[in-house]
């Protein structure tokens, strides 16, 4: 059985999320630039989903790098 890092990033019920938001989206990606999953970052399905295509506009519009190589 794995043991998965369960980190604690809650965002709010009521905060409403931005693409232009890059610390709050900063948050929800590994530092080689892969989007982490549901289960290390506890977020709900919705949240999940809206996370995720935030992180995907951002790129697109090079806000955020497709990969960190570093």
């Amino acid at each position: 059985m794995i043991a998965y890092n369960k980190r604690s990033m809650t965002i709010k019920p009521n905060e409403k999320l931005d693409y232009k938001d890059i610390d709050l989206l900063r948050k929800f990606i590994s530092d080689q630039g892969k989007i982490l999953p549901r289960r290390s970052t506890g977020l709900t399905v919705k949240q999940q989903k809206q996370i995720t295509k935030c992180i995907k506009k951002a790129r697109i519009l090079a806000l955020l790098p497709f990969l960190n190589k570093d």
